[in-house]
């Protein structure tokens, strides 16, 4: 027995687009999940956006007022798209009004908002999800499996980078997500808060860190109209950028681990660099997102000139069998999010959370948070 579970989403951007085909492609890769997402409604601000949604994608019903979404009742569970500054009061409002929320991280703009979210969701008893895709890899799974086992025996430091190039152009358009008051944190909550994510996740709870930050392009022009995702603008006035392009930062772990975060959204050469380096006593594991179908492996008890042989993923790590047969078949971005969308509705269906959760956005806003605090002060914080 196949149940129908309405769904909604609310921001049409990239990433609106990106739920909207996780939905459409689950029924394909889980075939067993008991229920099937209808695309319900689709909420957009933007002139003709949502109409464009439903031509594309089938949604039965568009609307410019998200609010109409929250008083649906075809609507059970929604995905929330939005700018980062509308997160608490859609999530606040979609708990309320009994709806299963998949929303994207950092959760509104500080460890509050996204307390409040988390808040709102536990005394609704619905269930939630957060967009930590690159958790969900296969070879980060197995990265933490093998973490867990002790085969690269005890972690002693790790190094996760975050480099990407979107910001780096001159002309890239001064939008919503250089500004405080509509995107909070810059590179801090677009790429930071996936890589405390990651710390955590592969090595438990952060104890202590410090941080520095920097704006390395301080004045942008803005928009002329409509923009989505990293648009570029040219005549426009300009504008300060207000938060930061870049941060580094130094972790002590409660395991007593130490660990370098480094993120930049401008850093010229560098393509989605995300990836991680974790060393221990006896061995390390390697993972580059652009090469994500990879795991760089080295253990034994050789120590110095130990070799690292590469791993192709295949069925049996993570959630792979779900999309390719055998090893060394590649998988990309948008299957980590149809991965993130079943352990979304899996936790509807069974009542119980699967995957990232907003208690983990929750750990990931208050590690941002420390971050800033320590950049401002130039002193070790606790999260």
């Amino acid at each position: 027995m196949v149940d129908t579970l309405g769904v909604a989403v609310v921001g049409f951007g990239w990433m609106g687009r990106v739920h909207t085909q996780a939905y459409a492609r689950v029924p394909h890769h889980y075939p067993r999940l008991p229920l099937r997402p209808e695309l319900v409604a689709v909420a957009e601000e933007v002139p003709g956006r949502a109409e464009e949604a439903a031509a594309q994608f089938g949604f039965a019903s568009t609307t410019r007022d998200w609010r109409e979404v929250a008083a649906d009742p075809r609507v059970q569970a929604v995905s929330i798209t939005a700018p980062n500054f509308l997160h608490r009061e859609i999530g606040v409002a979609m708990a309320e009004a009994g709806k299963h929320i998949w929303i994207e991280k950092p959760v509104g703009l500080t460890a509050d908002d996204a307390r409040s979210v988390a808040d709102a969701v536990a005394k609704a008893g619905v269930q939630s999800a957060v967009g930590f895709n690159y958790r969900n890899a296969p070879a980060v799974a197995t990265a933490r499996e093998l973490i867990a086992a002790g085969d690269i025996g005890t972690v002693t430091h790790v190094r996760i980078r975050l480099f990407s190039d979107y910001a780096a152009h001159p002309d890239g358009a001064l939008t919503w997500r250089y500004e405080r008051e509509r995107g909070g944190s810059g590179v801090l909550g677009d790429l930071a808060s996936h890589g405390a994510d990651l710390a955590r996740f592969l090595l438990g709870d952060i104890a202590s860190l410090t941080a520095d930050t920097a704006i390395f392009v301080p004045e942008r022009a803005r928009p002329l109209g409509a923009t989505a995702g990293h648009t570029r603008a040219t005549g426009g006035a300009l504008g300060p950028v207000e938060n930061e392009d870049y941060v580094s930062c130094l972790l002590r772990f409660a395991s007593g681990a130490r660990g370098v975060l480094e993120t930049s959204r401008v850093a010229v050469g560098e393509q989605n660099n995300y990836g991680f380096e974790v060393h221990g006593t006896e061995g390390a594991v390697f993972w580059d997102f652009r090469r994500m179908n990879e795991l760089g492996v080295s253990r034994g008890t050789t120590y110095q000139d130990q070799p690292v042989s590469t791993v192709y993923v295949g069925p049996g790590d993570g959630e792979y069998a779900a999309f390719q047969p055998g090893a060394a078949n590649s998988m990309g971005y948008d299957d980590l999010k149809v991965i993130e969308a079943h352990r979304f509705l899996r936790s509807i269906a069974e009542g119980t959370p699967h995957g990232a959760t907003l208690a983990d956005a929750v750990h990931s806003a208050a590690v941002l948070d420390a971050m800033a605090r320590s950049a401002e002060s130039g002193t070790w914080v606790t999260p």
